[in-house]
């Protein structure tokens, strides 16, 4: 909603970029020209696309402010303005600008754009001979001259005109209106949506397509048309994601009231995509790895994926496309919450705790060295040079967890109300964080003025805890403090509020000594009385992840053991196990004396419990990883952690080889079936085999390739492989080989294929990864297998850290190449280099040299330079 009072004082249109580049979210100012209608025609060609864009202009600013129009790579071929020609327009920079009297006019551009040499997968391009859209954030001004921001909604009818035999199938946002032949082998579709929507949600779709159609009936009573629109060899691969989208649709019509609005609803799968997917209104656009699944391409964690997505990009339609963000600072509003609600249905599919301790692992290896490191930034950012850098572990997960904790705080009914009126108070328009917050606080009277600071301030809290007991009065105290470490522009940090759910046990009995209490923490320190506890108490803190916090505590060893078997909270269960792995390996690592008893202890009891679910049990063993075990150091050694994790997998798996083996055997034999106990059992076999492997078991390689070769499913293929990759069996190569030979061709199996090596945890991954960069399937061209192997080897800490520096040059390289070609996806590759101020001096100095080679490079994209500079700080 527009404030009159802004419109009449001040200059409306986009505020000038600082000295560096960049935008200030306190510039915003209401845009000087609203577009309540706009008309588009495509005479669609790879080489040259003709688009004709017909746009009813009204002044919304002060009279005298031109038309603005965002445009960039266009070729502009004429002008009109009320139907007739005008030759007084200019380009200052990448905006056409059109002098216009008067409050409202028809404003009329034609353009030719040229999709085939479109590299950077940004407005409209090509992808295996299908014409496609990205527009979010800025893509749109690629496309067409419009004025190119979130809070300028527009209803949009198109017209698509294409090679019938070329492309037969003809798709654009909101409901088919008529079709029909023309001329020369040629013909035509028109679209309209009747919803008023930002640019960045505009789609179309041209190409040689089949689809899987279904429908669903809506709580109103009406018929919504589905259809997953794919390359016909692909069909037989969509059930499993028509299935997630009506179980999506009927999800958030009970949980949160929310309809459906078109009479259709369309998802197209293209190979080459910079996301996940796009939720542009009524034709969603995805990556075709979160379309396309069965058993033999897909392992669970791709079924899971697809389903989440899917029900993400889905549920964006009204968290998202009906209210959409008044400013791309406001990204959250959209991302955040849809990533809580896509996080609920996931939840409500499975196991909720399994679902949570995976959402929580997420947010820690990706959120938490962000929040650490030189790219720091609240969750509504202040401002930014590139808007595609802020697509963020901290705006979409840490974001999420903003939601849950105030619908933690709120209780659900309340904020089942707070929803309501949200999304009644702000359908139809551009709306805020601060509106969002508002909402949450009308509809229960709560005051979250506070609560609003985790909107302003990046870091990640750290909360210290220490409970004592008196036993002779029967009482318990529990002490907490609360430090937010300083962030880049942020030194000093106010105290938080802090949900934690907390819970104590008896030391002895194992029972419950208290009800959990939800304990808000508002201050810098606090202190919390426990009566009546007569029994030593072990404190249970942060149950259910409340709070995405670190947790020091002074709990010992003994006491993580002890909730590792009792606590009745199944994340903080799992995640007093991993507190015990991780105090042991980070001692182990700084003095290389490593004391493994309670872990192995621990590790016996979890497998031992069979009131405990596989795919629970398979999280709670699994050791930490290499970064997060660095992420609790001072400087981190990646060769000493790797040699801690390594005795402790090892140690693991020769005390514990029997229950392995029957962990590994217990999998139930038959075909494979998409179920939540059946991954729980594929999950822990896979494990299971990982430490029979790691106990250095004379028969651990023939047991992973008798898998690999039995498999008939792509999870228990790809954990064997997984395992063999990191071995010097003979049987290593032989199962790549069979492994490739058997998918070449297939983009997103051969994708695995490259991730599974540059993940190995070989002495020579750096090398065979340099080597796997020359493979002829190789091509930075594509996103995915351009994340698969250079993405992967970035995350792999130890092979990326090489001490003479080949990991972080290898890395410089293939970034200076993708930069030229797609700068966005280059930008997301690179903060592994911005972590030079973890490492040794060594480490530090070759990693910071290759930066400033990026930074150096002539003809640098502003994407990449705005991560390379804030990287070197």
């Amino acid at each position: 909603m527009l404030d009159v009072s802004q419109v009449i004082a001040q200059p409306a249109h986009a505020p000038a970029p600082g000295s560096d580049g960049s935008i200030s979210r306190h510039d915003y100012r209401p845009p000087a020209w609203l577009v309540p209608d706009t008309r588009l025609v495509f005479d669609l060609d790879p080489a040259a696309t003709r688009i004709v864009a017909t746009l009813s202009v009204t002044r919304n600013g002060m009279a005298g402010e031109p038309l603005r129009l965002d445009g960039a790579g266009q070729e502009p071929v004429a002008v009109r303005v009320d139907g007739a020609a005008v030759n007084d327009w200019r380009i200052e920079g990448e905006q056409l600008v059109i002098p216009l009297d008067g409050d409202a006019h028809v404003v009329e551009t034609e353009v030719v754009v040229a999709p085939e040499r479109n590299t950077q997968l940004m407005g409209l391009y090509a992808s295996g001979g299908i014409l496609c859209t990205q527009c979010e954030a800025e893509g749109f001004r690629r496309i067409t001259y419009f004025p190119d921001r979130p809070d300028v909604l527009s209803r949009y009818a198109v017209r698509l005109i294409a090679d019938k035999a070329r492309y037969p199938v003809l798709l654009a946002n909101g409901d088919p209106v008529d079709a029909g032949d023309l001329d020369g082998g040629r013909h035509w579709a028109e679209w309209n949506d009747p919803f008023p929507k930002p640019s960045y949600l505009f789609a179309l779709v041209a190409g040689d397509l089949a689809v899987n159609r279904g429908s669903f009936t809506t709580q109103s009573g009406r018929t919504v048309d589905l259809g997953i629109w794919v390359r016909s060899d692909d069909i037989d691969k969509t059930h499993h994601a028509l299935h997630a989208l009506k179980l999506s649709m009927a999800w958030d019509e009970r949980v949160y009231g929310r309809e459906y609005d078109l009479d259709v609803f369309n998802i197209v799968a293209v190979d080459d995509f910079n996301f996940g997917a796009m939720e542009n209104k009524g034709l969603n656009i995805f990556n075709s790895r979160y379309i396309l699944a069965d058993p033999d391409t897909a392992t669970d964690y791709d079924y899971d994926a697809i389903a989440a997505v899917v029900a993400h990009e889905y549920f964006h339609n009204w968290s998202g496309n009906r209210i959409t963000c008044r400013d791309w600072f406001q990204l959250s509003l959209k991302e955040g919450f849809t990533v809580y609600r896509d996080q609920g249905f996931s939840a409500d599919q499975g196991s909720a705790a399994v679902k949570r301790i995976e959402d929580v692992r997420g947010l820690r290896a990706a959120q938490f060295p962000e929040d650490a490191g030189p790219l720091a930034h609240p969750v509504r950012p202040d401002s930014y040079i590139e808007i595609s850098n802020f697509y963020t572990a901290t705006i979409y997960n840490k974001g999420a967890e903003l939601i849950r904790m105030m619908a933690t705080i709120l209780g659900p009914q309340a904020f089942r109300a707070a929803t309501d009126l949200y999304f009644t108070r702000f359908d139809g328009t551009a709306a805020t964080c601060e509106d969002f917050v508002a909402c949450m606080e009308e509809a229960s009277g709560r005051n979250l003025s506070q609560f609003r600071l985790w909107y302003s301030q990046a870091g990640t809290p750290r909360v210290a805890a220490s409970l004592s007991h008196e036993a002779g009065d029967g009482r318990a105290t529990l002490r907490l403090a609360q430090h937010v470490p300083g962030t880049p522009g942020q030194p000093d940090k106010q105290p938080m509020v802090l949900p934690l759910r907390i819970k104590l046990f008896g030391g002895e009995t194992g029972k419950p000594l208290i009800d959990e209490q939800l304990v808000l923490l508002d201050q810098a320190s606090g202190t919390i009385v426990f009566e009546g506890v007569t029994e030593r108490p072990v404190l249970s803190i942060n149950r259910g992840f409340s709070a995405p916090v670190i947790i020091e505590s002074d709990r010992s060893a003994a006491e993580l053991g002890f909730l590792s078997a009792h606590d009745d909270d199944p994340f903080a269960r799992y995640e007093a196990m991993q507190q015990l792995m991780l105090d042991t390996l980070v001692a182990a690592t700084i003095e290389g004396t490593p004391n493994h008893a309670a872990v192995v202890t621990a590790v016996r009891n979890t497998l031992a419990d069979s009131t405990l679910d596989p795919a629970f049990v398979a999280e709670a063993v699994l050791l930490p990883s290499e970064s997060f075990i660095g992420d609790q150091l001072a400087l981190v050694d990646p060769e000493a952690i790797f040699r801690a994790r390594e005795a402790l997998r090892r140690e693991l798996g020769v005390r514990l080889a029997d229950q392995w083996r029957e962990a590994y055997e217990q999998a139930p034999a038959g075909p494979y079936v998409y179920s939540p106990a059946a991954k729980g059992h594929r999950r822990l076999r896979n494990v299971a085999l990982g430490y029979i492997s790691a106990s250095g078991a004379n028969d651990a390689a023939t047991i992973a390739f008798r898998q690999f070769e039995a498999a008939d499913n792509m999870t228990d293929r790809q954990g064997a492989l997984t395992t063999l990759a990191s071995s010097h069996a003979d049987e290593r190569e032989a199962a790549l080989d069979i492994f490739y030979n058997r998918y070449a061709g297939n983009g997103l199996v051969i994708d695995k294929w490259f991730q599974t090596q540059a993940l190995s945890s070989r002495d020579d991954t750096g090398q065979l990864v340099a080597e796997l960069a020359r493979h002829p399937d190789f091509t930075l061209a594509n996103p995915n297998r351009a994340r698969s192997l250079v993405g992967a080897f970035g995350a792999n800490q130890r092979a990326f850290n090489a001490a003479d520096g080949s990991g972080y040059r290898l890395l410089a390289d293939q970034l200076i190449a993708l930069d030229k070609l797609n700068p966005q996806t280059a930008a997301k590759l690179l903060p592994p280099l911005g972590r030079w101020r973890r490492f040794d001096a060594g480490r530090s100095a070759l990693m910071r040299a290759e930066l400033e080679r990026i930074a150096a490079t002539p003809g640098l994209s502003r994407d990449v330079l705005e991560q390379a500079s804030k990287s070197l700080g």
